[in-house]
């Protein structure tokens, strides 16, 4: 596992793959963070990295770690672009203006326990970190164990943790621009659509919270049975869940607003098998933004800018290591509905 196995698998030069190690200036910020989740995946660690640092040795020069947890056969699915590789480069397109060095490493989220070895492992890397960015939600027990050690800094994420702070979207704005298309629609029945995840995601929460207000905002009722998977609604598995779906659109729901993209793909695919075409008897929405996969239709979604997101909590944990027992803070970045082909009129 080395630099010319990340160079063939990305089909670009083994120069190329050392640039983007050593924050080479001419280097594509999204080359740069594919190089670098790859080396996530596989487990590579740059020399230069993993060497530690003396005194009077490249002064001034930071190393900010990358702490990604998600389960590896979400991590690794084809089948839906990951955020991660836009996060990442603008992580490492800040971090070069900055003139700071990124170490990026993949955690499970059965491995995210005090006493696991894998986590063991990646704490003894803090020692050489000047900052840690967190992607996606940690434990409790964890985030408490590394917020007194390191400044932490949370991306796509919001932690109600004195210690950290936060770069996250609007999920309000977000999931309110969702509703109003669906009622311009003409949609008054509409339901919420998420799923489970072993670690707790309080983005589904907080983009649920977004759905309630917005539906009273508009003066619409929703009953407990047309919200999936959020307590103390239905829960169940993936496919349990889908079928659940379907039985509520066939008992009224005209449309489903989903926490997240991968979610609606998986919904409106697992309707088309009960047939129940999407848009024209069912109309459903996502959250993120993430490239349309090959045999769905372009969805209407909310756009993550998860570039900017990687920036600004870059810039952050920056400042962070300048000011550590500052204020922390939390950031929503601006976001917007795109329009696509999966919300129609209702049916009548």
């Amino acid at each position: 596992m080395n630099q010319e196995t990340i160079a063939r698998q990305l089909n670009i030069s083994r120069a190329t793959v050392s640039r983007c190690f050593t924050n080479h200036p001419g280097i594509n910020p999204v080359t740069r963070a594919k190089v670098f989740q790859l080396a996530a995946e596989i487990g590579y660690v740059h020399l230069q990295m993993r060497k530690p640092r003396k005194k009077g040795m490249e002064a001034g020069k930071k190393v900010f770690g990358v702490l990604i947890c998600t389960a590896e056969e979400e991590y690794y699915r084809k089948d839906y672009q990951n955020p991660s590789e836009q996060l990442l480069a603008g992580v490492t397109e800040c971090a070069h203006l900055n003139e700071a060095d990124i170490e990026v490493h993949l955690i499970d989220p059965g491995d995210c326990t005090l006493d696991n070895p894998r986590f063991l492992q990646i704490e003894r890397f803090c020692s050489r970190w000047d900052g840690l960015l967190l992607v996606y939600p940690f434990p409790d027990p964890v985030l408490d164990h590394l917020a007194p050690k390191i400044p932490l800094v949370s991306l796509v994420e919001q932690f109600d943790h004195t210690g950290i702070d936060c770069v996250d979207v609007d999920h309000y704005k977000g999931i309110a621009s969702a509703v109003e298309h669906l009622v311009e629609n003409g949609h008054r029945r509409i339901g919420f659509f998420t799923r489970r995840y072993e670690v707790e995601a309080s983005w589904s929460y907080r983009r649920y919270a977004a759905f309630m207000e917005a539906m009273v905002r508009q003066r619409l009722p929703v009953a407990p049975e047309d919200v999936i998977n959020i307590f103390p609604s239905r829960e169940g598995d993936n496919d349990s869940s889908i079928a659940y779906a379907a039985e509520r659109t066939r008992d009224g729901v005209t449309a489903w607003v989903c926490a997240a993209d991968h979610q609606a793909y998986d919904l409106i695919r697992g309707l088309a098998q009960r047939r129940l075409n999407v848009p024209k008897k069912v109309s459903v929405t996502g959250f993120d933004g993430i490239d349309t996969p090959p045999d769905s239709p372009k969805l209407t979604t909310v756009l993550i800018p998860f570039r900017e997101i990687g920036m600004t909590g870059t810039q952050r944990l920056h400042e962070r290591t300048l000011k550590r027992f500052g204020s922390a803070q939390h950031v929503l970045i601006d976001c917007r509905l795109r329009l696509g082909k999966t919300v129609g009129k209702a049916p009548a």
